[in-house]
């Protein structure tokens, strides 16, 4: 019994002495972490020392005394533990990092170059070793030696997706060429890394790295025919470059080598459209009706679109002939016989009115069209509202005022909280500023101010303040109603009777504050009849008698953009653009001036 008590205590004493020490070296561990972090290195390297002198094998003490010792510049004494430590282990390419480090800190770069050689053919072909040296090296921004590091793994033959830091450390360098190989090496490795690739692409490509990888990826694809990633690759890389065309063909191309359904086609054909490149989109659209015919999920959709597409590259910016629209409006009927008028094609019946209302000048076709549609049972309540806001705006056209009131009243209320209702509410209220009331409508633009649409909220701001500006001047509101009359015939299409009633204005009141209201009016008329030269005369006049009016800014923003999309002169839209940005650097305009400007200005470079 003595004997197994003794050899309890001589237990319990062993382990109070171990436990001892171990407390002690952890305190003289954070006591010399602190004055390391502090910078003072003679208490550090002390503490380090001691620690290391008993634990010999503990790196991590070692290389916090060799740390020491070259921020104290004793250089002789970090050399001499450094070849004490070397001859322990010859194999380790940290102490040859470290001796390196030692040289360049003593102003040797040959022989800290060499001791970086040695560190490199010292690291073997473990991944996690050369990914740790690479590291070490870019950390020292010392790119060519992380290159090198990672070359020699790949040549070991256990590359480990070495490709992708290969081609951030070239990305570092600025070398392009190289940069975008291995990133396509890496995609190539792993396609499913190709979402972070696009993401890093946008965030630091130029337009020389994006032509860079468009020719690499033309060579991928003509050396590796079967691989799938570089072509939808070279497609997004076409997006990017708006070559809307360029990025067509590889999806049809991909599309007809997969067999596909068209969905491909169709995206692209989607962003085309959304971008207003209507030519590229039918192309896109019509492929899947042509070639991929019923049986494509798409097909239907690829119809509707097609024919969006072919209505809104006729009617925008009023370039189109009769013909041209009769033989649209055939296109429509033609799907409609196709697939018969009910619910499911009540968007395009709607589409098909706007086109007979505003371009046909078929009003009563396009109000038994609409009539129709809204007859319809369980139509999709977004597209029933958005019919009833147009079928009441064309009873406006046709004088039915409490007709259009109705049906702006109904969907109002069953949108309240909607876009669709605030909008119905906004028509609603233009139609009293038609009617004369004025102020029950500047009520209404007020409530509108609020609005979660932003155009909403400007135009009714827009309303407002003119309706406002105008009334406090006068002690008669007649010339203002006459403007909103004149404003009512623009909208009835009826451009003869608008251009009389404006000029009573000016003769009955000349020198009035809606002048230059009037010439502004009369401008989107010219436009609306594609009468350019004379829509430019009248912004002109109002840049030249009224550049402070509330007009101004929209006259010199609307004149760039005539000059630059219908004149054909873009060097004087490139100035009226700038005009915007030094002369009505607030205006709502100058965002998209800037813009405008940096585009045709790049344009002449």
């Amino acid at each position: 019994m003595i004997q197994v008590s003794n050899m309890k205590q001589i237990i319990t004493t062993l382990f109070f002495v171990i436990g001892f020490t171990l407390l002690i070296s952890a305190q003289d561990s954070r006591l010399a972490q602190e004055y390391f972090s502090n910078g003072e290195y003679e208490k550090a390297a002390a503490l380090y020392e001691g620690m290391y002198s008993k634990n010999p094998k503990n790196d991590y003490y070692f290389s916090r005394y060799l740390a020491c010792l070259i921020e104290l510049e004793e250089y002789d004494k970090g050399e001499e533990i450094l070849k004490k430590q070397i001859k322990k282990n010859p194999k380790s390419y940290r102490l040859y990092l470290d001796y390196g480090n030692l040289y360049e800190r003593r102003y040797e770069p040959e022989k800290s170059d060499e001791m970086y050689e040695k560190a490199i053919e010292k690291v073997g072909s473990d991944p996690n070793a050369i990914r740790s040296l690479a590291s070490q090296f870019q950390n020292m921004t010392k790119y060519d030696l992380a290159i090198k590091t990672y070359e020699k793994g790949i040549k070991s033959g256990n590359s480990s997706g070495f490709a992708y830091y290969l081609a951030e450390l070239y990305r570092r360098k600025g070398d392009s060429e190289k940069m975008i190989e291995q990133y396509l090496v890496s995609l190539e490795e792993t396609p499913t890394r190709i979402s972070s690739l696009k993401t890093l692409f946008q965030r630091y490509f130029t337009e020389d790295d994006f032509l860079e990888l468009q020719m690499q990826l033309y060579s991928k694809i003509q050396d590796k025919p079967d691989e799938e990633i570089f072509p939808e690759l070279l497609s997004w890389v076409f997006i990017q470059k708006k070559d809307y065309k360029g990025a067509l063909r590889q999806a049809k191309a991909l599309d007809m080598k997969y067999e596909e359904n068209g969905g491909r086609v169709f995206n692209i054909a989607q962003t085309a459209a959304n971008d207003r490149d209507w030519n590229v989109a039918i192309s896109g659209y019509e492929y899947i009706i042509e070639n991929k015919g019923q049986g494509s999920s798409f097909y239907i959709e690829a119809k509707q679109e097609s024919l969006k597409s072919k209505r809104l590259r006729l009617v925008d910016g009023y370039d189109y002939s009769q013909e041209e629209l009769k033989g649209l409006e055939a296109e429509y009927e033609a799907f409609l016989d196709e697939f018969g008028r009910t619910k499911t094609t009540a968007s395009i019946i709607s589409e098909l009115a706007d086109l007979e209302a505003y371009y046909l000048n078929d009003l009563d076709k396009a109000v038994t069209l609409l009539e129709e549609l809204i007859g319809f049972p369980r139509v999709n309540p977004h597209v029933l509202a958005n019919a009833k806001i147009n079928l009441a705006d064309f009873y406006l056209m046709k004088g039915e005022i409490w007709e259009a009131t109705l049906l702006y009243s109904q969907v109002d209320k069953e949108f309240k909280d909607d876009l669709l209702g605030q909008e119905a509410r906004y028509r609603n209220a233009m139609l009293s500023y038609f009617a004369g009331d004025f102020e029950w409508a500047q009520t209404q633009f007020d409530v509108l101010k609020a609005s979660t649409s932003k155009l909403i909220a400007n135009d009714a701001l827009d309303r407002s303040v003119f309706i406002m500006d105008n009334l406090a001047l006068d002690t008669t509101a007649t010339p203002l109603k006459k403007f909103s009359e004149a404003e009512l015939l623009v909208f009835q299409n009826k451009f003869d009777d608008a251009f009389d009633k404006l000029d009573t204005i000016r003769t009955a009141y000349p020198e009035h504050s809606l002048e230059d209201d009037a010439f502004y009016l009369k401008s989107k008329i010219y436009t609306k009849l594609r009468d350019y030269e004379k829509a430019a005369l009248m912004l002109q006049t109002i840049m030249e008698k009224f550049p402070d009016g509330i007009r101004g800014d929209n006259a010199v923003f609307n004149l760039a953009e005539l000059y630059e999309t219908k004149l054909d002169n873009t060097q004087k839209a490139t100035e009226l653009y700038e005009k915007i940005l030094y002369d009505y650097s607030g205006s709502t305009f100058s965002v998209e001036a800037r813009k405008r400007y940096r585009r045709l200005l790049g344009e002449e470079l």
